[in-house]
């Protein structure tokens, strides 16, 4: 069985949160909060494929 990536779990449900922020956003018709929602989205998930990325290099994923 392979072990879960604990990091890789934080980054998801960070993701999703920020998703169900710019629902939350929309539904509030605020464009600002829309806006900083999907920057904050950009941010997490730029992170999350960029330490994928070192992990893989370095040999510890698989």
């Amino acid at each position: 069985m392979k072990q879960i990536k604990w990091i890789f779990l934080l980054f998801a449900l960070a993701a999703v949160i920020s998703i169900m922020m710019i629902g939350v956003a929309v539904a509030e018709k605020s464009a600002a909060g829309v806006a900083i929602a999907i920057a904050i989205l950009i941010v997490i998930m730029g992170s999350g494929f960029t330490l994928k990325k070192r992990m893989r290099e370095k040999g510890l994923l698989e």
